[in-house]
Order: C-alpha cells, then structure tokens, then sequence
C-alpha cells in the first residue's frame, strides 16, 4: 500500500451546550479531519488538537502546518507503507503527537479497510459493546449541576465526571453525592488546575467515595503527583502527564498514579495506545478511554480501543448527541448505558458527505 494524498479538511461543529473547564469555555468543535488515499483505498483521521493551545501544546493551525510541511511529505516519500511504520518513519520529527496521531489512524483506517478488518479485531477487542461515562462541564449554579447529572443518569450513564477547579470542587461534589446518593459511579478531572498548597481543600475530597481525581497537577509534575498521593485517599489519575508508554512506566514506577486516562491522541495514536494499555494492564494499573469532543469517526475508533481487556472503568464514550445535535457519521447511540464496538472493516463508520461539507470551512490536497 502506498500514500498517494492526503486531504486535510477544517470542520466546525456547534456544541449543543457550552463546554466549560478549569481552562476556558468551547462553544463549537474546530478540528481537523484527514481523509488519506492510498493504492488499495482510503481511510479517515481525526485529530484531537484544540483551536488554541490550551489542553496541550498542540492547536489547530500548528497541526495543519507540521501536516503540510513534514509529515505527509515524509509518507508520501516513503514507499510502501503499513499503520505500524509510521511512527518509525515520523520519529525525526520531535513531538506534535496529535497530528501524528490523525496521520496514523487515517492510515490505519485505509489498511484496514483494505484487508476487511475492523479496528476492534485489530487492537485485540474482547467486547463487543462497552460501558459509557459523561463528562460534566464546570456550571454557573449548584441546582443547574443538579439538573444536567440527573438528565444523563437518566438517559443511562454509568458513570459521572465532573470538572472541577479552584472554588469549583468540593461544593458541587457534595451535592452531587447528596442529591443522587453513595451508588452513583462518581469521579473528578482538575486539568491541572491545582499545586501541592492544594492538599487540604484535595483531602476533602476523601469522604466523597470518588472514583479517582484525574491530572490534579501541572502535566510535567510527576514527582508531585507521586506526592500528592501519599496525602489523599481518592486514587489519582494521570491523563496529560501520559505521553507514552514510557512516561505511563514511569508514573507508575513512581507511584504518581493509581489509574490511567488512556487518550490516543495525547499519546501519538492508537498502536501506542494500545502499548499503553499493555503496560498498564502488566502493572495491574486500571485504565479507562478519555475523549476529546469528537466526531463518529474518533468516537468509532475510541470505542475499539475502550473493547480492550484493561478497560475496566467506564469511559467518556458517550453518545454522539452529548456534544451534538448532528454528528458528521451515523450517531453512536447509548443503549443501557453502553455503546456498541463497530464491527466494520476499518473504522466500521464514514462521513455522510452531506453531512461532512455542511460543517467543513476549508480543505486543501496534499499529494
């Protein structure tokens, strides 16, 4: 199989309701779709890099540029090309792991496709359905909280992430726990918006039964969160430090975590992904699939990589209609709290074209 092109398109796509965390407010999805063409077909790619860079390093315009300028010049170059070399052949070049990430999984996608194998099958899936979390956005009000938890618990989430930050954490737990009682599957996610000064207002967390407390500290600061884990309880768990299976070796090692956030394109794609997965589950570290806002065609693949054996917390899988009114592919529908694993070749999804131009606001050709 060879790289014959690659075609970018800027997609936005309107949130049915705004979006807020400890760092900043989203409105609308701006993001990158791939779609690459190869000598046996095409596959799709998404990337999960924010409009600004405020989740990490990476942004819109930054992934579109190192796209054009290095890394589909160094496929097309390549020859014959599987999904698993590419990483080898992107490795010169430092970082920009979710613009790798989209590379690869169009890539993969087209393989895949290819050879009439579904992406499930292909990581190494146990499931065929997996169970869904919802992540709950930072609100203006306690009892608006309360209205929002208690719609999705009855739409049939398993399990409830609630954003929290400075002045935003133990109030809005409590009520949480009070209103819908001790049985409710109940975690928290600081994107790092807190330090070690923190640990008291942390601690008392404790008597809440959480989950765990996802990426509390600064992404780099992983002898602090080794720290921070002999004062508190409620586990920790890592999400933006995990770049790697390397740093996920390494945060356990150190004792920074109890759990991991699994996000394929914080980590450069779904094969590292799934190395990820590996160490963790050779460690007896839990790990559950994070989510980056995204369209049917990373929530198809998201949900491949959730089948994992290791995946035994409920991920932020959810539906399409948690973030939107009309998704770019079929829509993923919770049923009993669960969505099912696409057994299609590939992705096991596609755009609707239709669907797809009505929310592109640029696209160029890469070949």
């Amino acid at each position: 199989m060879k790289l014959t092109g690659v075609e970018v398109l800027r997609v936005r796509m309107p949130l049915v309701a705004p979006f807020r965390t400890s760092f900043g407010t989203q409105a609308d999805r701006e993001l990158l779709v791939l779609r690459a063409v190869t000598t046996e077909g095409e596959g799709w790619g998404e990337c999960g890099a924010m409009a600004g860079p405020l989740y990490s390093s990476e942004y819109t315009d930054g992934v579109e540029h190192v796209l054009r300028a290095f890394l589909v010049p160094a496929l097309l170059a390549a020859g014959d090309l599987t999904a698993n070399k590419v990483a080898p052949l992107l490795a010169k070049f430092k970082g920009h792991r979710m613009a790798k990430a989209a590379l690869e999984m169009a890539v993969l996608d087209a393989e895949l496709r290819a050879h009439g194998l579904s992406f499930g099958t292909a990581l190494g899936s146990t499931k065929d359905s997996v169970p869904c979390g919802v992540s709950v956005g930072i609100m203006d009000s306690i009892p608006q909280l309360l209205t929002v938890v208690g719609g999705y618990l009855a739409a049939g989430y398993l399990r409830i992430k609630l954003k929290i930050e400075p002045g935003w954490d133990v109030e809005p737990v409590r009520a949480v726990r009070e209103h819908f009682g001790d049985d409710v599957l109940l975690q928290v996610d600081a994107n790092t918006a807190y330090t070690l000064s923190d640990v008291p207002q942390l601690q008392r967390l404790d008597p809440f039964g959480l989950l765990l407390i996802e990426q509390p500290l600064e992404e780099e600061d992983v002898l602090g969160h080794a720290e921070l884990a002999k004062h508190l309880r409620t586990p920790i768990c890592l999400d933006e430090t995990v770049v790697s299976a390397r740093s996920a070796a390494d945060a356990i090692r150190l004792g920074a975590c109890r759990i991991v956030n699994i996000k394929p394109s914080r980590v450069g794609g779904y094969l590292e992904a799934r190395r990820v997965h590996d160490v963790c589950a050779a460690h007896g570290i839990p790990v559950w699939c994070g989510g980056m806002l995204e369209t049917g065609l990373g929530r198809a693949a998201n949900v491949a990589l959730a089948s994992l054996p290791g995946f035994t917390l409920p991920g932020d899988t959810s539906a399409s209609d948690r973030f939107y009114r009309t998704d770019i592919t079929e829509p993923f529908v919770l049923e009993a709290g669960r969505l099912p694993v696409p057994s299609g070749p590939g992705l096991g999804v596609t755009p609707i074209p239709e669907r797809l131009a009505e929310v592109t606001t640029a696209k160029s050709w890469l070949a």
